[in-house]
């Protein structure tokens, strides 16, 4: 029984690591880039701060897009062990994931609910999208310095998720008009170019296990 046993623990625990099969890669990195130029467009047509509801609905739906490819991309980070193989490594992937939930359910309430959208209960929600933008930032400094992942894969998730230093800074000193032009055109050059790079070469994060 001991015989037979142990070449059976070993096959599961082979097939928890093997890499993820190119047609999910690409198809995931596509939802990436498809929720950042959603958002992006959006974000062109009405800013991030839109003064109508129409706007106000169509760009929470448009950031919901983009949430939904980030969650892609963290889905191929986790399999891929992108941030390195420590538990603190593979951890930090998993709290980004529940912000970045929290920041979707705001997201949503945000769009359909408007008569909520001073409570003290969607105020609290509403912090998880800097926590989440930031944490995804700090994710792509560790995704560098961890080298799992390579070429252009390896750095481009920095360049793409210095959205949130580089908007909001922007907004703070040149003020909405510029930073919604700067937000909007950072999210094509940023996220929407690394789920690009992704679909087009995922041998470079395939590679990971």
């Amino acid at each position: 029984m001991t015989v037979h046993a142990q070449p059976s623990t070993h096959a599961a625990g082979a097939s928890s690591s093997a890499p993820l099969a190119e047609t999910t890669v690409r198809r995931l990195a596509l939802g990436l880039s498809t929720g950042a130029l959603a958002w992006s467009a959006v974000s062109f047509l009405y800013g991030f701060n839109p003064a109508t509801e129409t706007g106000i609905k169509i760009t929470d739906l448009g950031s919901l897009a983009f949430q939904f490819g980030a969650m892609s991309l963290l889905a191929i980070m986790v399999r891929t062990r992108a941030t390195g193989v420590s538990r603190v490594a593979r951890a930090m992937l998993q709290v980004e994931r529940v912000l970045l939930a929290l920041a979707m359910v705001w997201s949503v309430f945000h769009a359909f609910l408007p008569a909520e959208r001073d409570s003290v209960w969607l105020g609290i929600l509403d912090a998880f999208w800097p926590l989440s933008m930031l944490g995804m930032f700090v994710i792509g400094v560790k995704v560098a310095v961890a080298g799992r992942w390579r070429g252009a894969a390896r750095f481009w998730p920095l360049v793409a998720e210095s959205w949130v230093v580089v908007t909001l800074p922007t907004m703070a000193i040149l003020g909405t008009s510029v930073s919604d032009v700067v937000g909007a055109a950072h999210l094509l050059v940023g996220y929407t170019t690394l789920g690009l790079i992704i679909a087009f070469r995922p041998e470079l994060v395939r590679g990971a296990n």
